[in-house]
């Protein structure tokens, strides 16, 4: 074969002889920051979670009847994000299952994420498959597997108490975000679940649901609350000194020796502590100020990289909360965009009405009442999207002041990958009147 005028064929071969073309070179002469980042995840499970021994120790009293073959009671466990619910819940739950190995028991702790697994049929097939354990079956056995859709809702049903009641035991179910699957489906499927044991000779069953909203409890049915919540347990918010103990346990771990300046973890602290103490937050922060650093082949995290990983959270997670939001409050959100464009950093309920009127118009969508205007911008403070305040106006009453925090470039960009907010429907807004109105 004769060799190409310009060459090509060397450079075919040097590539496939060099493999690589160093791009990530830069990045394998880095100098450690980490030794294991995993254990700063939220999947990562600890051996010890500080500040949670008298939760720790109300579950498994709760549920210490399952080593003697007796159902324990329902319980309900409440608490904000990043309260160490479901860590407590899970940790509390091997330890339970251990002990029951250890003495000969039958005790399965079944855990399932009703944000993902939020019907009913979806919650009682994925219940037999966890109890039946089809990995750890033997290919030349029969298998009795519920398919995730197909069965009517009652044979599933069926088919799950015959399993119950032919393995026998006691097997403890945690729905987790179990207020997302309420919402969704309803309380049927927890009525369902509280009757089995009516039903049942040689099986147990027993509940914990874990939520993050107090109020979901208003959606259920009187029977359905008196046989869950046979036992409450409340989270409190984890406060500084408690997010820097957590902290410092995982940041042993997670870092190699000398790379963490003194102050970030404090900073990691109070700035969760202020997010309600949110331990997921702070670990967020400690993972991502580390992998700032590293990117930047800097020889240690400083409080600057910590200032950096807040402001880069705070900004993806407004761009997914704004992505999800209904047309009417991005409507409504677009108008204060008008407003900060028209160098109007603050602005008042009365001018977002006025603008979000325009916008409606152009993206010929209903024009709703002041009232409803008013909630909406109460729901995108609530979520925290933009910032506002009360303020006196004296004789003329009181107004909502309004104005946008970091991020407002991402919400620009975020509004603008909606094809109902393409510039050409927008470009009618008489943008010209309201900079004359609001001079």
């Amino acid at each position: 074969m004769t060799n190409s005028p310009d060459g090509t064929k060397e450079m075919v071969q040097a590539e496939k002889k060099s493999g690589s073309s160093g791009l990530f070179n830069k990045y394998l002469k880095n100098r450690g920051i980490f030794k294991n980042r995993e254990v700063l995840r939220h999947s990562f499970r600890p051996n010890n979670l500080p500040h949670r021994t008298p939760q720790i120790d109300s579950i498994a009293a709760i549920l210490a009847p399952s080593i003697r073959n007796e159902t324990p009671s329902n319980i309900l466990i409440y608490g904000k994000t990043g309260t160490g619910k479901t860590a407590c819940v899970k940790y509390v739950g091997a330890e339970l299952e251990n002990a029951c190995l250890e003495m000969g028991k039958r005790c399965n702790v079944i855990h399932l994420n009703c944000e993902l697994i939020d019907t009913q049929y979806r919650v009682l097939a994925q219940i037999a498959n966890e109890i039946e354990n089809l990995d750890s079956k033997p290919s030349d056995k029969p298998r009795t597997s519920i398919p995730m859709t197909g069965w009517p809702t009652d044979q599933v049903y069926a088919e799950l108490r015959n399993l119950l009641e032919s393995l026998g035991g006691v097997n403890v179910i945690v729905l987790d975000e179990i207020d997302k699957l309420v919402k969704k489906s309803g309380d049927e499927i927890l009525y369902n679940l509280t009757r089995f044991n009516g039903e049942l000779k040689n099986a147990k069953i027993s509940m914990i649901g874990i939520s993050n909203d107090l109020r979901f409890t208003n959606f259920l049915d009187p029977r359905v609350l008196s046989s869950l919540s046979e036992e409450e347990l409340v989270f409190p918010p984890y406060n500084a000194p408690q997010l820097c103990d957590i902290l410092q346990e995982r940041a042993d771990v997670a870092f190699e020796e000398g790379v963490l300046d003194l102050g970030c973890i404090p900073l990691c602290a109070a700035l969760a502590a202020q997010e309600h103490g949110d331990a997921r937050r702070a670990l967020d922060l400690l993972r991502i100020s580390g992998e700032l650093a590293e990117r930047e082949n800097a020889p240690k995290v400083s409080e600057v990289h910590v200032k950096s990983a807040q402001q880069k959270i705070e900004t993806d997670s407004l761009i997914v909360c704004v992505s999800s939001l209904p047309t009417q409050s991005k409507a409504v959100l677009y108008a204060m965009l008008i407003l900060s464009d028209l160098n109007r950093p603050v602005f008042t309920t009365g001018e977002v009405a006025q603008v979000y009127r325009d916008v409606a118009q152009a993206l010929d969508v209903d024009v709703l009442t002041h009232r409803r205007i008013t909630d909406l911008i109460s729901e995108l403070t609530m979520l925290g999207v933009i910032n506002s305040r009360v303020v006196s106006r004296g004789r003329y009453g009181r107004t909502k002041e309004m104005w946008f925090g970091t991020g407002t470039s991402g919400i620009r960009e975020t509004l603008s990958k909606d094809e109902r907010f393409e510039e050409e429907r927008l470009h009618q807004i008489d943008i010209g009147r309201f900079r004359t109105l609001f001079r």
